[in-house]
């Protein structure tokens, strides 16, 4: 499992969104001119929000600027990677072979393989939005210095 901790942005009724800082091998790596990671994290920031579902306690333990542990199990990143980059493509080379008639039925047939793969993907995640198989999930709860009570 994947540890990450993050920042409680957003309180859910099932769960919380946690916004964490995205890691980026860029400041080690020796093709720094020639890749576009680094300008793309630059451009979108560098922060991703993730909803994360809720473990046995409510969520009304968990306010906004709290900070959290989640975990994400490493199958379902492998699997939902294949998922959502595969799945389609294989649609589209699909779609584009089983129109193969002329140039114009094949690139259709791509397209609407393409379009057909998203939708089972999307589709895919609607129904697993509430599965905690599927989804990161909350860990632990990281102790806030100022709620700490010293007793001398």
């Amino acid at each position: 499992m994947i540890l990450e901790t993050g920042v409680v942005v957003a309180v859910e009724s099932d769960g919380l969104w946690v916004e964490t800082i995205q890691k980026s091998a860029c400041e080690v790596c020796v093709a720094e001119k020639g890749c576009g990671q680094k300008f793309l994290s630059k451009l979108a920031g560098k922060t991703v929000s993730i909803r994360v579902l809720r473990n046995k306690m409510s969520t009304e333990q968990y306010s906004v600027g709290q900070s959290v542990t989640i975990g994400i199990p490493e199958d379902v990143i492998v699997m939902a990677s294949l998922l959502v980059y595969l799945l389609p493509i294989f649609a589209a080379i699909g779609g584009a072979w089983l129109f193969s008639g002329s140039d114009l039925q094949a690139v259709a047939g791509a397209l609407g393989g393409l379009v057909l793969g998203g939708l089972v993907v999307n589709l895919h995640s609607v129904r697993k939005r509430d599965d905690v198989r599927f989804n990161p999930v909350l860990i632990e709860e990281q102790v806030q210095p100022s709620t700490l009570n010293f007793q001398h």
